[in-house]
């Protein structure tokens, strides 16, 4: 490993060990991970007594090649971007994901102060974060972190989230051509809903885990 490699590693863990401190002190559950393998094998040890799992569309969450592995163990998987679903599978399968015994999320933006700021078009995602699941983890690698307030997440988000989103969803939005968000009135708008989780939502098992490495979007 080169020298600066290690020094911004060194500094991301400590970014990322201050948010996991802000957030237990705002209710949450919050855990450092070093590796998304850590987070791999807590989301499988987590999901033991699960019955159905809703995955809300993370890029986050698919990079860590999870659900094959709970599928094999014989758990339902509920995906709404499942290839050959119809519109109306797709809103089924968004509907159930509201009431899953585990869902399974990243997040858009993680202020340092351990507040979690999410943007999106339809709600289901942000909907099933705070309410309905019997337990929700939310993955935030250490891209996701603002040192900063509200604002400073919610432009994180539309700089760096919401145009390659849009792109890669194929969404005939100016962001997904040019790059830049220019808070459009397109049809195809992907920022229609933004949410502010700053303290763990009382009925809803929250854990959120901070992970040292370059995850999603």
């Amino acid at each position: 490993m080169s020298q600066s490699k290690e020094l911004m590693d060194w500094t991301y863990e400590q970014k990322c060990k201050k948010a996991v401190a802000a957030l237990e002190k705002n209710g949450f559950t919050a855990i450092y991970c070093q590796s998304g393998k850590d987070v791999h094998d807590y989301i499988v040890k987590e999901a033991a007594d699960a019955a159905n799992i809703g995955f809300g569309g993370s890029m986050s969450v698919a990079e860590l090649e999870v659900a094959d592995q709970l599928r094999d163990q014989g758990k339902e998987i509920l995906n709404h971007g499942q290839p050959g679903l119809s519109m109306e599978e797709k809103v089924a399968t968004m509907r159930r994901q509201l009431t899953c015994d585990l869902f399974l999320t990243g997040t858009n933006a993680l202020t340092l102060s351990g507040i979690l700021v999410n943007i999106d078009a339809s709600g289901n995602r942000v909907g099933s974060m705070f309410f309905g699941p019997k337990k929700v983890i939310v993955v935030a690698g250490r891209n996701k972190l603002v040192d900063g307030d509200i604002d400073a997440a919610v432009k994180r988000i539309k700089d760096w989230a919401s145009p390659p989103n849009a792109r890669r969803l194929n969404y005939n939005t100016p962001c997904s051509k040019t790059g830049f968000c220019s808070d459009c009135n397109s049809p195809d708008r992907i920022c229609r809903i933004t949410t502010v989780i700053d303290r763990k939502p009382r009925l809803t098992d929250v854990r959120v885990l901070v992970v040292n490495e370059d995850l999603g979007l």
